[in-house]
């Protein structure tokens, strides 16, 4: 008889579901999203009679991490599992009901029936680097749209008055959290160490590379290249069904993050990185679409950044495995 306790966790921004499963029953409750509500649930568990628990969660970013954390900490088996994944389990089981408390037994008896993979913090100054760099990419976001509105024809002097103001105080903290971000990397050796490593590539320069390691946690230490494409969702998926026209796209099941930071680099290598301008061209030739030619160099860019970390050696296109 199976002596682990399951715990299925529904997350939302400000409270969360727990359903336990034992012995085939549950047992449910809500608790707030806060440090106070994750001792509300060690408490409970306690009631419970629970010693170690093996606890699911969907990986939903902010809302999920610092539970994960905190029930790692105690001591738990913690899996911090892709949505998609729960949402196909929940189709296989018919299910109807769609409320925070069925969704938290469904993740339960997922858990059960699957044993995802345990989940591990990142290290903390990969988290602090990760915090910074997604505060950094909100900040640049908050002024593009401040700046859309100054040209949006706003014709009111007080209105263009407080953009104004917001944008230079934005354009401030830009400053300093990029500031902040290089005196993250110089004070972690380590990270510093690959984030040299990382510029070497032409196509990515210092925000890529930050930005890789930032969401990347074990980039140099996967153990194939095609590991970290599929973090990515960067991994072609081939749709080949009856007569249907065989064709592949990137599955884009993965980092999203990573995607985009890899967009504009991608296409600045299909002309400055000689590898990839060559692969970029050889895809061309094969009648390649521009999109479907991008997606690729994505990809191989990334297969050069895990790469350079996994050899410890800079960027050497005499080196450089393109195909």
């Amino acid at each position: 008889m199976d002596t682990l306790d399951f715990l299925g966790i529904d997350i939302a921004k400000k409270t969360f579901d727990a359903a336990l499963l034992r012995d085939d029953k549950f047992r449910n409750k809500k608790f707030p999203n806060n440090l106070e509500g994750f001792k509300q649930l060690d408490a409970w568990l306690v009631k419970q009679g629970v010693i170690q628990i093996h606890a699911c969660l969907e990986a939903t970013g902010s809302y999920s991490e610092a539970l994960a954390v905190h029930l790692h900490q105690a001591g738990h088996t913690v899996s911090l599992v892709n949505p998609a994944r729960i949402k196909a389990f929940g189709q296989s089981e018919l299910q109807r009901n769609k409320t925070d408390r069925a969704d938290a037994m469904l993740i339960a008896r997922f858990c059960l029936k699957q044993r995802p993979a345990s989940w591990t913090p990142a290290p903390p100054e990969i988290r602090e680097l990760q915090a910074l760099v997604r505060h950094l990419d909100v900040l640049i976001a908050t002024r593009a749209q401040l700046r859309n509105r100054l040209s949006d024809g706003v014709q009111i002097e007080s209105v263009l008055e407080s953009l104004r103001s917001l944008i230079k105080t934005l354009d401030a903290e830009i400053k300093l959290t990029r500031k902040k971000i290089r005196q993250h990397l110089d004070s972690h050796p380590g990270l510093k160490a690959d984030h040299d490593l990382l510029v070497t590539i032409p196509g990515i320069a210092e925000q890529t590379a930050t930005k890789l390691l930032a969401e990347i946690e074990h980039l140099g230490q996967y153990k194939h290249a095609r590991q970290a494409a599929a973090y990515a969702g960067l991994s072609p998926m081939l749709m080949d069904s009856g007569t249907s026209l065989k064709r592949s796209r990137l599955s884009k099941t993965g980092n999203g993050r990573v995607r985009k930071a890899l967009y504009m680099p991608a296409i600045v290598a299909t002309r400055y990185n000689p590898v990839l301008r060559e692969f970029s061209e050889r895809l061309s030739r094969r009648g390649k679409s521009k999109m479907v030619i991008i997606g690729a160099v994505m990809r191989k860019l990334l297969h050069l950044a895990f790469g350079v970390l996994k050899t410890r050696k800079p960027f050497d296109p005499n080196h450089a495995i393109a195909a």
